[in-house]
Formats: C-alpha cells, sequence, structure tokens
C-alpha cells in the first residue's frame, strides 16, 4: 500500500547520525516525525525534494550554546544556527542562565552576555519554559541552569567567598525546581569571577538535587591551562559524588605554554571514562571568545573586541591596535572599553584536532549571538567540520562528523528520538552538498552565512531554504533530557 507524505525527500546520500556508512534512501515525514526510510516510489507527498547527490543528516544539536536569550527573538535571531544546519541547542552553560533570576541592574561579567538587567526577568524556569511555549522559538531548546545565576540571587550579589550552608540549600532548591519544571542540568562556570570563589563542596552541595533526576553536570572548569589537569580531577569528583553523568565545556589548553598538553588531559578523561560517564565539547578554532578581564591579558595572546558599552564604534578592532591609537598600555586600554567583549587567540590547532578526533568529543559553537561582532564560530561551526576538518583535511570521516553533531549529542543529552535518521524519530533534518559545504565566516567578516546548507527542518517544518534564508515558522519546542 503506497503511503501519503507530507514531505518525502527523494534519492539522499542518508548519514544515519550514528556512524554508520552513508546509504541512498528516500526519506518520508509526515507531521513532526520520520515515517519512511527506504524506496518510496510508490508513494507521493505534498512536497517531494529530490536529493540527488546531496547529503540528509540529523538535524546538528549544538552541545554548548548561550542562545538563551536568542531563542526568544525570532527566526532572525537564530538564522545564525538555522543556516548552519543546527535545529537544536543547549542553552545555560558555563554557568550563565537567565532563569531562575530577575535583575534590578546590569549584571556581572559574564552574565552580560545575555544582555543587560530587562532580559533576566524570570523568576523560576516554569516562567521561561511558558514563555517558549507561548511565543516559540524556530529550533529546539535543552536547558541547563547555570550556578552563577543562582549564586548571584542567593548571595545578594556577594560573590567574592564561598556560599554559607543555608545559601547553598537556596541554590540546591531553586536547581531542584527548575529540574521539575523542565531544565535538564547544571553548569558551573568556576572560571569566572562571580563563580570563581566557590569551593568544590559549594559545587556538590548544589548539584546534589540532580541526584534524583540523572540531571547532567556541565562545566566550564576552573582551570583551562597551567591547572588543566586538576581542574579535569575536580570535575570527575563533583559528577561521582553526585552520581552524575559529566560535560567538560569547551575542552582546550590554553596559553602557549600548555599547548600539546591534549596529549596528558585525553588520556586522564579516558581513564576516567572507563568508570564513569564523562564526554566534553569542543569548537574547532584556535580562538575563544568570552568578556574582556583586563587583569588576564597576556602580551603573548592577541585579542579581537567584539563589543564595547563606552565605545560600540570598536568592535572587531584588535586591542594592540587601540592601545596604540589611545597612547595606552593594553591593560588600561581594556579597562578603558569595559564593559567588553573579546577573541582571545590562546590556543593550539593541533590541539583543536586532536581534541576534536577524540571519540567523546561532541561539537558545540560556543558563539555569543549578541556580540556585535562575534567570533566566527557563531556562523561558522558545524560547516567548518564538515567542510574544512572532514571533507579537505580527513581528519575523520563524514560519517564521523555527522555523529559527533548529532547521534552522539543526543545520547549524551538523553534528547530522546533525536540526532538520528529512523522510522519514529522527529523529522530534524538537514540537507547539504557534501563537496561545497564550507564556512565563510571568518574573524574579518563573522556574520557570513555558511555555504552548502541547502535546507533546515525542524519537527518537520522547513525552518530555513538557501538563498531565501529563515523561514517563518516556529516549530522549535522545549526538549527535556530523557522524556519525548
Amino acid at each position: 500500500m503506497a503511503l501519503r507524505c507530507d514531505l518525502i525527500i527523494r534519492n539522499a546520500t542518508v548519514f544515519d547520525g550514528l556512524g554508520g556508512p552513508r546509504f541512498t534512501a528516500d526519506v518520508g515525514v509526515n507531521g513532526d516525525r520520520i515515517v519512511a526510510v527506504g524506496d518510496l516510489g510508490a508513494s507521493e507527498a505534498d512536497r517531494e525534494v529530490y536529493a540527488d547527490g546531496m547529503a540528509l543528516a540529523p538535524g546538528f544539536i549544538d552541545a554548548h550554546t548561550h542562545d538563551d536569550r536568542a531563542v526568544l527573538c525570532g527566526p532572525a535571531c537564530m538564522l545564525c544556527k538555522m543556516s548552519q544546519g543546527v535545529t537544536t541547542v543547549v542553552v545555560g552553560n558555563c554557568g550563565i542562565s537567565l532563569s531562575p533570576v530577575r535583575m534590578k541592574s546590569r549584571p556581572v561579567p559574564p552574565l552580560d552576555l545575555l544582555g543587560d538587567e530587562t532580559w533576566f526577568a524570570f523568576d523560576s524556569f516554569a516562567e521561561y519554559a511558558e514563555r517558549l511555549r507561548r511565543d516559540p522559538s524556530p529550533v529546539n531548546t535543552y536547558a541547563l541552569i547555570g550556578h552563577m545565576s543562582l549564586r548571584i540571587e542567593a548571595m545578594n550579589g556577594d560573590t567574592q567567598r564561598g556560599a554559607t550552608d543555608r545559601e547553598a540549600a537556596h541554590m540546591q532548591a531553586r536547581l531542584r525546581q527548575a529540574l521539575a519544571e523542565g531544565a535538564s542540568g547544571f553548569s558551573t562556570g568556576l572560571y569566572y569571577p562571580p563563580n570563581m570563589m566557590a569551593p568544590t563542596d559549594e559545587v556538590i552541595a548544589v548539584a546534589e538535587a540532580l541526584r534524583a533526576t540523572g540531571g547532567l553536570y556541565v562545566t566550564h572548569m576552573r582551570d583551562e591551562a597551567n591547572d588543566v589537569l586538576q581542574s579535569i580531577e575536580e570535575t570527575l569528583k563533583i559528577g561521582k559524588a553526585v552520581d552524575v553523568p559529566v560535560v567538560i565545556s569547551h575542552h582546550k589548553c590554553s596559553m602557549p605554554e600548555n599547548f600539546g598538553r591534549s596529549v596528558e588531559t585525553l588520556p586522564l578523561i579516558d581513564q576516567a571514562a572507563a568508570g564513569q560517564q564523562v564526554d566534553f565539547d569542543v569548537y574547532p578554532y584556535a580562538a575563544g571568545s568570552t568578556v574582556l578581564m583586563p587583569h588576564r591579558l597576556r602580551e603573548d595572546v592577541p585579542v579581537q573586541i567584539t563589543w564595547s558599552v563606552p565605545h560600540p564604534e570598536l568592535a572587531g578592532r584588535m586591542l594592540a591596535d587601540i592601545a596604540k591609537e589611545w597612547g595606552l598600555d593594553p591593560k588600561a586600554a581594556a579597562e578603558r572599553l569595559v564593559p567588553a567583549g573579546a577573541i582571545y587567540f590562546q590556543m593550539d590547532e593541533t590541539d583543536v584536532q586532536r581534541i576534536m578526533s577524540h571519540r567523546l568529543a561532541m561539537i558545540g559553537s560556543d558563539g555569543l549571538p549578541h556580540d556585535a561582532y562575534p567570533h566566527p564560530r557563531l556562523w561558522g561551526t558545524f560547516p567548518r567540520v564538515l567542510g574544512h576538518y572532514a571533507r579537505d583535511l580527513k581528519l575523520f570521516s563524514l560519517e564521523e562528523a555527522v555523529r559527533k553533531m548529532t547521534g552522539h549529542t543526543a545520547t549524551v543529552f538523553g534528547i530522546v528520538d533525536r540526532g538520528m535518521i529512523r522510522v519514529g524519530a522527529y523529522a530534524d533534518l538537514v540537507l547539504f552538498d557534501p563537496d561545497k559545504v564550507r564556512d565563510a565566516s571568518t574573524y574579518d567578516a563573522p556574520t557570513r552565512p555558511a555555504e552548502g546548507i541547502l535546507e533546515t527542518w525542524i519537527n518537520g517544518q522547513s525552518a530555513y531554504v538557501f538563498d531565501a534564508g529563515a523561514t517563518k515558522a516556529r516549530a522549535g519546542r522545549l526538549v527535556t533530557r530523557n522524556q519525548l
């Protein structure tokens, strides 16, 4: 009996998202689900897409984003992701989340990466989830709760010390409530001033709320430079203490004196993975981006400004050039620019490739969507992995590249029925040209859309079409760990 579908993508080269070999097939969609994979020559559809020679993969899952605010702002705000084939974003990373906290004044860095106090208006995760339900995002949203946000509230902004038992209990209760309301994990940013004074025992006390739900512990570790091994050990200790899976955010070995140390960090992670669940995400660039921190500047790490409240006209300029024009040293120039954001050229390409190639690696953009002059990873991460690293450098197969962006990520985060192409899975899909896909964004022109991404579908609806841009669809949903 012939099947009638809403959509059939015909004769595509299918990547299943699980690392299996590519195969040629038709894929049929009804509503928000895949209903058939195979020869659908006898079937018809309201819309048929002929994909001869093109690759069809599960929609990419961005394992590390700061899209908490962007998902509330409509298709234009998420074009940077949908144009890469991203269909699900993990928000609330690095200890930074829009909920559950209300603020009356500008949040301290790096919370201000999400905007000023007007955006911190959700007193509970339930309020944030309701906003997503009432005004849906074009992409699926998977949410973590940030330690920094909890800490600012519980400690009334007095964060340059460890929390008291009472304050830690308050944070734990807030986290437990948020998990009950649809959040899926807890993130920390122990590198940053609002969190760096938190001892390990405080983090464990707050993370205890995860035990009953099986939520994830996700961390921007305390140090990614000289003390990177100690920071990995601390991360593993926290995960073991509350018996939950661990995700190390944007794994790297920072600063020139640590170049090459991924030959130490990866075996340590491998050894730990034999006894507990630990994974990590990585972005495919040798530069990172966050807020501008004058006290952490170094002469051997070039810095590019991405935004500045007092000097917005200087976004995109190198700090050294600004300092020279002003007749100041870089630290003094940076102090004049803050609040501000920056790109730090602080990693080694060999480490980036070694980390990205590892079996546990997921791909996360760590893009900052509200920067005036963002890091190119915001627009280029996923096509860069497909084109530059998989196709051109042959660092790994295209099947493995897709797995790192889809099935593996879905498994780690407990995202059910996504990240794979099979009957019954949600119809989150991306069609791309494997010969032409590449990132077009650069440090000089960071907002150029990728090439070779032809169409992106989210829950069965077309969300992005090459040369036409974002559609009006808002088919995204709040995705919760281990739930349909």
